[in-house]
């Protein structure tokens, strides 16, 4: 019996865990919620599999395949994790674009991209006017396309990088392989034990590299479970880390800080057992996390490779100097 191949495939995923939960959606249901208000919205991964291949199916009727680009404008959304598999599936690059952009910025990306479709929620109306590209739909619009067959059975072409990501300022863009996505989950596998009983806040834009390629591709790889928010707040994602048992924290500094300084935070982060933090991070925000037994390991990554090195995870007797000789070692990747 040959062993069995660990892949970025969504559908083999779900025929082997079909009911495990893949992502459950906090966002608020109204745009005026109260604070520390999260709606759940729960999608399994046999449930997000059959939205990636209707996706794809839709697409298809758009006649976008192989070697066609996609970009995508909006927050974070389930959507936007299946537009990248159904992509996948056609051979196409996906290419998120940053809705954070303003109007003179979001050109930047297109100078190098040349997508065949720019696929955008209707609240980012205005900003996609300003993109130099005219061929365009609406989220609400794709999913009321016909949807065309695909071959279940042709392999998606690997002659075109499936993701494409821009810097911050809307430069540069790096284009992944599928093997270099794979290499970054493997490293969220090695460095800080992702596995399929993990539950983890998504706390990044899923347009950047820390968002979707080392937090929610990475968690998707191990078959655990995402909580998604529309955008990061700090009561709202303390909240859904208490009600879900979130037990992996990856963030920024600010993040983490602006976490610890909620109210609440001590009894809040009980099930969390590491974080992550994009490098630097105070002192301070390190000892707020170690004092309530959650171990921060610092990251360092950049675009085209978002964990190039991960630290350990330092403990109290890391912190207390006990064997440590002051050199930092990070983790193979």
């Amino acid at each position: 019996m040959g062993a069995f191949v660990v892949t970025l495939s969504l559908a083999r995923r779900a025929e082997h865990f079909p009911d495990r939960t893949a992502v459950v959606d906090i966002s608020e249901r109204r745009l005026y919620a109260p604070a520390e208000t999260i709606h759940e919205d729960r999608v399994s991964y046999k449930g997000l599999s059959t939205i990636a291949e209707r996706t794809a199916e839709r697409l298809s009727t758009l006649d976008i395949g192989s070697g066609d680009t996609v970009c995508l404008v909006t927050r974070n959304r389930v959507a936007a994790l299946a537009l990248f598999f159904a992509c996948r599936r056609l051979g196409a690059t996906f290419a998120p674009i940053s809705h954070l952009l303003t109007p003179a910025s979001v050109e930047r990306p297109f100078d190098v991209l040349e997508p065949d479709l720019v696929v955008s929620e209707a609240a980012q109306r205005d900003l996609v006017r300003s993109i130099p590209f005219d061929r365009s739909v609406t989220l609400e619009e794709l999913s009321e396309t016909d949807r065309a067959d695909v071959d279940a059975d042709e392999q998606p072409s690997a002659a075109n990088p499936p993701l494409a990501l821009h810097g911050e300022t809307g430069r540069p863009v790096a284009g992944y392989s599928s093997a270099a996505i794979e290499r970054n989950c493997l490293t969220g596998v090695a460095a800080w034990g992702l596995a399929a009983n993990d539950i983890v806040p998504l706390t990044a834009p899923l347009s950047t590299p820390a968002g979707l390629v080392r937090v929610a591709l990475s968690v998707l790889y191990a078959g655990g479970t995402l909580l998604l928010d529309r955008a990061f707040d700090p009561g709202d994602a303390l909240t859904a880390i208490d009600q879900k048992g979130a037990t992996l924290l990856p963030g920024r500094e600010t993040v983490l800080r602006d976490l610890a300084a909620e109210s609440g935070f001590a009894d809040a982060v009980a099930s969390l057992e590491r974080a992550i933090c994009e490098a630097p991070i105070g002192d301070d925000v390190v000892a707020a996390y170690r004092d309530r037994g959650v171990p921060v390991a610092r990251v360092y990554g950049r675009l085209e490779c978002p964990t190039a090195l991960s630290q350990g995870f330092e403990t109290e007797s890391d912190s207390a100097g006990a064997d440590v000789d002051g050199t930092a070692v990070g983790r193979p990747v």
